[in-house]
Protein backbone atom coordinates (compact mmCIF):
# COMPACT_ATOMS: atom_id res chain seq x y z
CA UNK A 1 0.00 0.00 0.00
CA UNK A 2 2.91 2.24 0.32
CA UNK A 3 3.73 2.12 -3.05
CA UNK A 4 3.80 5.48 -5.11
CA UNK A 5 1.37 4.78 -8.34
CA UNK A 6 1.73 9.00 -8.93
CA UNK A 7 3.33 8.06 -12.23
CA UNK A 8 0.22 5.47 -13.53
CA UNK A 9 -3.42 7.58 -14.36
CA UNK A 10 -6.25 5.90 -12.12
CA UNK A 11 -7.55 4.72 -14.88
CA UNK A 12 -5.17 2.98 -16.02
CA UNK A 13 -4.97 1.42 -12.43
CA UNK A 14 -8.75 0.76 -12.62
CA UNK A 15 -7.65 -1.42 -15.78
CA UNK A 16 -4.90 -3.26 -14.10
CA UNK A 17 -7.69 -3.98 -11.11
CA UNK A 18 -10.34 -4.68 -13.12
CA UNK A 19 -8.49 -7.28 -15.26
CA UNK A 20 -6.95 -9.02 -11.92
CA UNK A 21 -10.21 -9.21 -9.86
CA UNK A 22 -12.57 -10.48 -12.78
CA UNK A 23 -11.44 -13.99 -12.88
CA UNK A 24 -11.04 -13.76 -8.99
CA UNK A 25 -14.61 -12.36 -8.61
CA UNK A 26 -15.76 -15.29 -10.60
CA UNK A 27 -14.53 -17.96 -9.41
CA UNK A 28 -15.34 -16.93 -6.09
CA UNK A 29 -19.11 -16.35 -7.49
CA UNK A 30 -19.10 -19.95 -9.00
CA UNK A 31 -18.18 -21.74 -5.40
CA UNK A 32 -19.66 -18.99 -2.73
CA UNK A 33 -22.16 -17.37 -4.90
CA UNK A 34 -23.28 -14.20 -6.16
CA UNK A 35 -24.12 -11.83 -3.31
CA UNK A 36 -21.96 -13.25 -0.81
CA UNK A 37 -18.99 -12.94 -3.18
CA UNK A 38 -20.30 -8.97 -4.20
CA UNK A 39 -20.74 -8.44 -0.15
CA UNK A 40 -17.17 -9.52 0.72
CA UNK A 41 -15.18 -7.51 -2.36
CA UNK A 42 -17.77 -4.57 -1.83
CA UNK A 43 -16.42 -4.60 1.75
CA UNK A 44 -12.43 -4.52 0.59
CA UNK A 45 -13.52 -1.91 -1.82
CA UNK A 46 -14.76 0.90 0.43
CA UNK A 47 -12.04 -0.18 2.53
CA UNK A 48 -9.73 0.76 0.67
CA UNK A 49 -11.76 4.08 -0.98
CA UNK A 50 -11.67 5.16 2.94
CA UNK A 51 -8.68 5.10 2.94
CA UNK A 52 -8.36 7.14 -0.06
CA UNK A 53 -10.05 9.62 0.91
CA UNK A 54 -8.38 10.21 3.66
CA UNK A 55 -4.96 10.40 1.99
CA UNK A 56 -6.60 12.58 -0.83
CA UNK A 57 -7.09 15.18 1.85
CA UNK A 58 -3.79 15.12 3.28
CA UNK A 59 -1.94 15.42 -0.72
CA UNK A 60 -5.00 18.50 -0.85
CA UNK A 61 -3.17 19.95 2.14
CA UNK A 62 -6.93 20.16 3.63
CA UNK A 63 -10.16 18.89 3.27
CA UNK A 64 -12.87 21.63 2.11
CA UNK A 65 -14.94 21.15 -0.80
CA UNK A 66 -12.11 23.60 -2.85
CA UNK A 67 -9.95 20.70 -1.90
CA UNK A 68 -11.82 18.05 -2.53
CA UNK A 69 -12.91 19.77 -6.26
CA UNK A 70 -8.92 20.18 -6.88
CA UNK A 71 -8.06 16.76 -5.59
CA UNK A 72 -10.51 14.81 -7.74
CA UNK A 73 -9.11 16.02 -11.36
CA UNK A 74 -6.53 13.01 -10.62
CA UNK A 75 -9.32 10.86 -11.28
CA UNK A 76 -10.12 13.18 -14.81
CA UNK A 77 -6.48 12.15 -16.08
CA UNK A 78 -5.97 10.71 -19.22
CA UNK A 79 -9.27 12.11 -20.60
CA UNK A 80 -11.03 9.72 -18.40
CA UNK A 81 -14.37 11.70 -18.00
CA UNK A 82 -15.92 14.95 -19.02
CA UNK A 83 -18.07 16.97 -16.46
CA UNK A 84 -20.23 20.02 -16.00
CA UNK A 85 -19.45 22.01 -12.87
CA UNK A 86 -23.18 22.93 -11.95
CA UNK A 87 -22.40 24.69 -8.80
CA UNK A 88 -19.60 25.15 -6.61
CA UNK A 89 -18.71 27.17 -3.46
CA UNK A 90 -17.58 26.72 0.19
CA UNK A 91 -20.74 24.11 0.68
CA UNK A 92 -21.94 22.47 -2.20
CA UNK A 93 -19.97 20.81 -5.30
CA UNK A 94 -22.78 19.96 -7.69
CA UNK A 95 -21.51 18.21 -10.64
CA UNK A 96 -22.58 15.55 -13.77
CA UNK A 97 -20.22 13.23 -15.13
CA UNK A 98 -21.67 13.25 -19.51
CA UNK A 99 -18.84 10.44 -20.74
CA UNK A 100 -16.78 8.20 -18.39
CA UNK A 101 -14.26 6.01 -19.58
CA UNK A 102 -14.01 3.93 -16.46
CA UNK A 103 -17.65 2.71 -17.75
CA UNK A 104 -16.59 2.53 -21.04
CA UNK A 105 -13.68 0.36 -20.02
CA UNK A 106 -15.57 -2.04 -18.00
CA UNK A 107 -18.08 -2.52 -20.51
CA UNK A 108 -15.03 -3.06 -23.11
CA UNK A 109 -13.95 -5.89 -21.09
CA UNK A 110 -17.61 -7.12 -20.22
CA UNK A 111 -17.98 -6.27 -16.78
CA UNK A 112 -20.04 -3.21 -16.38
CA UNK A 113 -21.38 -5.21 -13.26
CA UNK A 114 -18.42 -5.48 -11.60
CA UNK A 115 -17.46 -1.94 -12.99
CA UNK A 116 -20.09 -1.04 -10.29
CA UNK A 117 -18.36 -2.39 -7.64
CA UNK A 118 -14.64 -1.89 -8.40
CA UNK A 119 -14.89 1.88 -9.68
CA UNK A 120 -18.42 3.56 -8.78
CA UNK A 121 -18.95 1.71 -4.98
CA UNK A 122 -15.56 3.91 -3.77
CA UNK A 123 -17.30 7.13 -4.05
CA UNK A 124 -19.23 6.93 -0.84
CA UNK A 125 -16.36 6.13 1.30
CA UNK A 126 -13.72 8.13 -0.57
CA UNK A 127 -15.91 11.15 0.22
CA UNK A 128 -16.52 10.21 3.58
CA UNK A 129 -12.55 9.49 4.38
CA UNK A 130 -11.81 12.54 2.53
CA UNK A 131 -14.16 14.58 4.90
CA UNK A 132 -16.96 13.07 7.41
CA UNK A 133 -18.93 16.20 7.29
CA UNK A 134 -19.52 15.46 3.24
CA UNK A 135 -22.13 14.16 2.15
CA UNK A 136 -22.52 12.63 -1.59
CA UNK A 137 -25.77 11.95 -3.01
CA UNK A 138 -25.94 10.44 -6.54
CA UNK A 139 -28.93 8.65 -8.25
CA UNK A 140 -27.54 7.52 -11.81
CA UNK A 141 -24.40 6.20 -13.52
CA UNK A 142 -23.22 6.11 -16.78
CA UNK A 143 -22.25 2.69 -15.25
CA UNK A 144 -25.42 1.72 -15.14
CA UNK A 145 -26.11 2.93 -18.43
CA UNK A 146 -27.95 6.14 -17.31
CA UNK A 147 -26.90 9.24 -19.70
CA UNK A 148 -25.11 10.25 -16.82
CA UNK A 149 -23.74 10.31 -13.28
CA UNK A 150 -25.17 12.78 -11.02
CA UNK A 151 -22.84 13.76 -8.00
CA UNK A 152 -24.52 15.94 -5.44
CA UNK A 153 -21.69 17.08 -2.62
CA UNK A 154 -22.41 18.95 0.30
CA UNK A 155 -20.98 19.77 3.39
CA UNK A 156 -22.66 21.39 6.47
Amino acid sequence: MGEDFSQITILTRRKIEAEMAAPLVKAFMKEIGKEKTLKIFRGVIEALALESGIQLAEKAGGNSIAHLAEGLGAWATGDAYEMEVLELNDTVYNYDITRCSYAEMYKKLGMSDLGLVLSCGRDFQLIKGFNSGMKLVRTKTIMEGCDRCDFRISIS
